[in-house]
């Protein structure tokens, strides 16, 4: 225990104060206690608590140590752990008359959080002298009162306790008095004044005595006070109350001005020496602060609202007294009773927050304290939390409770709390308080994003333009800060990964997906892209998502014809039509593709122009070129068509193909026909211009302007030039004629085209060819196809299959359901329905193959018999798929015998009479 310095008397106070606090049982529990005299200066010493409570100096800023306590009288020093006195502490301010004054209070620490109680004993000192209410106090005695009559006077007031205290009064020296020191019941002293031998007025009538009051301090102080006595003449009977000791019980709610009691005294005197008037005597000022005495009635009345908790009883002296100053006393105990009449307290000493939302189960939030003023079960409180079911109490030490966390916290369902905490007492009825603490809750990144969409479908027209948007992505995180803070990134890819940020990039703020570049639908239909949403927490969380971009057609491919295609000198080929030919005969099939898909790549077939529009039908959807009547004598043998190819964009786009049919039962018909003049123009459009002109002038001189035209070419083609072709030397010499390369333009695959020149049936050229051409730079591989070049002789053909055409292949056919291309699908020639491109395209891939494979052993009608196309040597039986395009459109072999019918011997239900349409070059004639 840590003693403070002062004087000799404290010194003495603290030697005694070991022994005092034994005297006391209970009042001081198990703790840390100093003992300090009173009116120290501020930041004075008490004790090192510190090295008492077992900490270390290097703790002290961990720890925290602070006082907890209604009056801050003490302070701790943080760097020192010393206990300081907080300002200059007055004893008798603090505990009054007490004789033990011991100010309890606690000292918090925290991490870990603990609390001691720490106790300190206020010694006394002599600093205050005793005090009399009157400095001058006035009797009335008669000169009949007998020696030993006692006179009780007020007590001189000392603040002091102990033996600071007031300890003895003394009168000055005098004959007639003594002075003598009593106790109240209350234990304060009080002097009274000794009559030692009778009065004589007539020798004396006023004496004036000096009574002094000495306390036990060293030095001691003392007090005095002047006592006049006037001698009077004879009132032998004082005034007697019914009883010495009255006691009375009050509630403490009792109002002001209720009547707590009334004393009667009775005088035996008569007249003027029986008028009795009541006053308070030898009392506490804060008697006089709460009750009042009427001096007529002598009834005692509450004067303002009593307190248990400031006092629990009161002991009131009254006097009654005569008018020859005979007087009587009594004394009136009252008992003050405690009522619940104050609410607990709730005092926050600690707030933990922000808190945060992955605390565990357990945590600390708040330390709580709780005081009731009151006594017995009216002051016991007890605490709960009310409606938060994530925080619970746990009572600590005495009167302090822990908020502690019972719940997992969630930022993102719950960023704040208002926790209700409400204290009540156990009175009837109990009272109660509330207190709000606001706690907050820090965020964690405890949320990974979140896509709005669990996968992305994004269509993107192609030929778009590069760096424009095609998408967005985006993602939620409800974390806080960095925590939500999203970035966007491409992690992976069915692209290639050098190739992936050349095609599409995404912004990582926004998550805007950007086209690098222009797709095009013909070489890229669709990627697919895995999007990564990353928040920067730490460590950082992450979501994925993916995207298929498709890649839209546009209609920015025309239709390209394959069949028919000009040879690469620019000669035409021609079909030969048997003149027997009956309605419905399938003469040729107009082959085109377009690169693009859907219905940009949905081709239709229209007749532009036709030397007579009645004798031919075209389909709508296949391309193919039909008899709509039989031949008549008065049409010509020679036909021109012009074909429109349309497909179904918007807006379309189309390809022209011009064809020439000529009817004929054999190419020796073919050959005079040859050296006729060339195709008329179309007389139905001549009648039809004939018609707009409307004019008969313009008209005879249009006529004579064709006449003339006429002539001309008439003479031009009758020049040796163009019989050349005919002439002995190079009429051995026929050559191949070759489609161009279909490799060009958007086409992913090139498609070679080879007529065969095997027979002179199936095919003339009426080019110029030099004799040089090398077998190896023709497209077909058979030497038996090459020209004789022995003599001048014409050797045409060196096969036997060039003396009759060969018969129909029926291996080679196919049922209705099989024919390939809309000609042959489920879905009909002329409706307009769209195809199965996918069935069509393998069953092209299947019949080039088959046709491949029959003519490599000769025994197919596609690629070296009579009256048929011919194919190269690409498409031998070492062909495959890979080489095959997938034009998703039909194919037909023009010239073919092969055709795509229900029957297996006949074309279109009826074998023709003679020829089955071959294929021949126009624009050249042969000489004879």
């Amino acid at each position: 225990m840590r003693r403070g310095s002062g004087s000799g008397m404290a010194r003495w106070l603290q030697v005694l104060s070991p022994f005092l606090l034994p005297l006391f049982p209970g009042a001081l529990p198990d703790q840390i206690r100093y003992s300090i005299p009173e009116e120290l200066a501020k930041n004075s010493m008490v004790g090192n608590l510190a090295k008492d409570l077992g900490l270390g100096v290097q703790d002290l800023p961990t720890r925290k140590l602070r006082v907890s306590a209604e009056k801050e009288y003490f302070i701790v020093n943080p760097e020192s752990g010393d206990l300081l006195v907080g300002d200059r502490i007055d004893r008798e301010q603090v505990c009054g008359k007490q004789p033990l004054c011991v100010l309890e209070f606690d000292i918090v620490a925290e991490k870990p959080l603990n609390i001691f109680h720490v106790a300190v004993i206020l010694q006394d000192i002599n600093d205050n002298a005793p005090q009399f209410k009157q400095s001058e106090v006035d009797l009335n005695i008669g000169e009949s009162t007998r020696p030993g009559k006692a006179f009780p006077l007020d007590p001189a007031l000392d603040s002091d306790a102990g033996s600071n205290s007031l300890q003895k009064y003394y009168l000055g020296d005098n004959e007639y008095f003594e002075v003598t020191e009593k106790e109240s019941p209350d234990g304060r002293k009080y002097p009274e004044l000794i009559l030692k031998r009778f009065l004589d007025r007539e020798e004396h009538n006023f004496h004036q005595l000096v009574l002094t009051a000495v306390d036990g301090g060293d030095p001691p102080r003392s007090g005095t006070a002047q006592i006049r006595i006037q001698v009077t003449d004879v009132n032998d009977n004082p005034p007697l109350f019914s009883q010495d000791v009255y006691r009375v019980t009050l509630r403490e709610d009792v109002p002001p001005g209720f009547s707590v009691l009334q004393v009667t005294a009775t005088d035996q005197d008569e007249g003027i020496n029986a008028e009795i008037t009541y006053s308070f005597h030898n009392v506490d000022e804060q008697v006089e602060h709460f009750f009042n005495l009427d001096k007529q009635t002598g009834e005692i009345t509450t004067k303002g609202r009593l307190d248990f908790e400031t006092a629990k009883s009161y002991s009131l002296n009254v006097e009654a007294k005569d008018p020859g100053d005979l007087a009587s006393h009594c004394s009136i105990q009252v008992e003050i009773l405690d009522e619940n009449d104050c609410a607990p307290e709730v005092i926050v000493t600690s707030v933990f927050t922000p808190l945060p939302e992955d605390s565990p189960l357990g945590t600390v939030v708040a330390l709580i304290k709780t005081r009731d003023k009151d006594s017995g079960r009216n002051g016991d409180v007890y605490c709960n939390v009310l409606g938060n079911a994530e925080f619970v109490l746990k009572s600590s030490s005495k009167n302090y409770y822990k908020l502690v966390t019972d719940r997992t916290l969630d930022r993102e369902e719950i960023p704040e709390y208002n926790v209700t905490i409400i204290a009540t007492d156990r009175g009837k009825p109990p009272l109660s308080s509330k207190i709000i603490i606001t706690l907050h809750i820090s965020d964690v990144n405890d949320n990974a994003p979140v896509f709005h969409q669990a996968s992305y479908l994004v269509h993107v027209a192609e030929n778009n333009p590069p760096g424009a948007s095609i998408a967005q992505v985006s993602a939620s995180d409800p974390d806080l800060g960095s925590n939500g803070h999203i970035s966007y990134s491409i992690i992976a890819s069915d692209l290639e990964t050098r190739a992936l940020s050349s095609y599409v990039s995404v912004n990582q703020d926004s998550g805007v997906v950007f086209a690098q570049r222009a797709f095009d639908h013909e070489q890229l239909r669709s990627f697919q892209l895995t999007l990564q949403a990353r928040d920067q927490g730490s460590p950082p969380l992450s979501a994925n998502v993916s995207m298929r971009v498709l890649v839209d057609d546009r209609n920015d491919n025309a239709p390209r014809v394959l069949y028919p295609a000009l040879e690469p000198d620019g000669s035409a080929l021609f079909d030969m039509v048997p003149r027997a030919a009956e309605p419905g005969y399938l003469v040729t099939k107009v082959v085109a593709v377009d690169a693009d898909s859907g219905h940009n790549a949905w081709l239709s077939y229209h007749v532009l122009q036709a030397s007579d529009p009645g004798l031919f039908s075209l389909g709508l959807r296949t391309g193919e070129v039909r008899t709509a009547r039989a031949l008549g004598e008065r049409d010509t043998a020679r036909q021109r068509l012009l074909v429109a190819v349309r497909d179904g964009g918007q807006p379309p786009l189309s390809a022209t193909a011009t064809l020439h049919l000529i009817f004929a039962d054999s190419l020796q018909e073919v050959l005079p026909d040859l050296s006729d003049d060339p195709l008329p123009s179309d007389s139905q459009s001549e009648l039809q211009f004939y018609l707009v002109a409307a004019l008969a002038l313009i008209s005879v001189l249009f006529l004579l302007a064709v006449i003339l035209a006429i002539a001309l070419r008439l003479r031009h083609s009758s020049s040796s030039a163009a019989w050349s072709c005919f002439q002995p030397g190079l009429s051995s010499n026929p050559t191949t004629g070759v489609l161009p390369s279909y490799g060009e333009g958007t086409l992913p695959y090139s498609y070679n085209v080879c007529i065969a020149s095997q027979s002179a049936k199936t095919e003339f050229n009426f080019l110029n060819v030099t004799p040089e051409v090398a077998p190896q730079d023709l497209l077909c591989d058979d030497t038996s196809w090459m020209p004789n070049t022995l003599g001048d002789t014409e050797v045409p053909f060196v096969s036997d299959s060039v003396s009759k055409q060969a018969p129909p292949n029926t291996d080679w056919r196919f049922s209705q359901a099989q024919r390939p291309g809309t000609s042959g699908s489920q879905n009909g020639d002329e409706t307009g329905t769209w195809p199965n491109n996918q069935f069509d395209t393998e069953m092209l891939q299947a019949m080039i193959l088959a046709s491949a494979s029959e003519a490599a052993d000769g025994s197919s009608t596609l690629g070296g018999g009579a009256g048929t196309m011919g194919l190269s040597a690409r498409y031998g039986p070492q062909f495959t798929l890979q080489h095959v395009p997938d034009y998703r459109q039909n194919v037909y072999i023009p010239g073919s015998n092969a055709t795509l019918t229900n029957a297996a011997g006949k074309r279109d239900g009826k074998a023709p009479a003679g020829g089955n349409g071959n294929k021949k070059k126009s624009g050249k004639k042969e000489k004879k």
